[in-house]
């Protein structure tokens, strides 16, 4: 496990995003697979966070983890980004709605803390508001008081990190982006985050990337490796320097997924790889 400030973050996150109904038996089932990072949101339009306080609550009873064993990371998101089941006042101020969101989500998730608090996206494509200064002082008063270890951003440009660094007095630890091989694997990103050691989560790493997986430098690895596509990439985004996460619902690909910490790819198939950007 890669470290931050002494606190141990998985090689893996499960992801929790559209599971709905099937919330708390895929994240109990994540858990008993071997998943140690849990990824959410308290945003009830794309996912159901209670429901993974109900699949943690379920994996603590069988023994299957302790909370001492886990990652635990949620976000705070904008009004715009929610539907109408908000988990915070909207007619209160932005800090106080940072506060009220980390309430909720402490007692969706059944504990006193997380280990990453994350902005689920900037309140501007173009650039780091006013709003986003507001939200971010408000969630390091979150970190302060004890209720979250780390904080994290989402969703984010060059221009918004750079503008970030300039105004505040600390960098987030992880940046959490979808991650597009035709974009160039997010690479201006990376290196920003590499030049500052903030740890980069990608995801979206094989579904915003089907053509990659059937594209014949990965499929040829494969083969040769007795190894699935998916393997493939998520080898490479570590050897990239990412952290990767994963939303399956299949077990037998959380598995597999999982498997894929072990594996190492030569330089020259990480270059291949890489330079598949287009």
């Amino acid at each position: 496990m890669p470290t931050l400030d002494a606190l141990s973050i998985p090689d893996f996150l499960y992801g929790t995003a559209w599971k709905e109904e099937r919330t708390p038996a895929l994240v109990e089932l994540a858990l008993r697979s071997g998943f140690r990072g849990i990824d959410t949101a308290n945003q009830r339009r794309h996912y159901f966070e209670e429901g993974v306080g109900q699949g943690l609550a379920a994996a603590y009873v069988s023994g299957v983890v302790t909370r001492a064993d886990l990652f635990l990371q949620t976000k705070f998101t904008y009004r715009p980004g929610q539907d109408h089941r908000l988990p915070y006042d909207p007619a209160a101020s932005l800090s106080v709605q940072v506060a009220q969101s980390m309430a909720s989500s402490l007692e969706h998730l059944g504990t006193d803390h997380v280990e990453s608090y994350v902005l689920h996206g900037p309140s501007s494509g173009y650039s780091w508001t006013d709003a986003d200064a507001e939200v971010w002082e408000a969630m390091m008063k979150e970190r302060d008081a004890g209720r979250t270890r780390l904080l994290g951003v989402s969703n984010v440009s060059l221009k918004h990190l750079e503008q970030m660094a300039a105004i505040h007095s600390e960098n987030p630890a992880f940046v959490q982006n979808r991650c597009y091989a035709r974009l160039g694997w997010d690479r201006d990103v990376r290196l920003f985050c590499r030049e500052r050691k903030i740890i980069y989560q990608g995801f979206s790493l094989l579904t915003a990337n089907m053509d990659v997986l059937r594209h014949p430098v990965v499929t040829g690895l494969a083969t040769r490796e007795d190894i699935t596509p998916a393997q493939v990439i998520f080898a490479f985004a570590r050897a990239a320097g990412m952290l990767p996460l994963t939303g399956t619902s299949s077990a037998e690909h959380m598995k597999l997924d999982l498997a894929s910490s072990a594996l190492a790819l030569s330089p020259d198939a990480v270059r291949s790889i890489e330079s598949l950007s287009g």
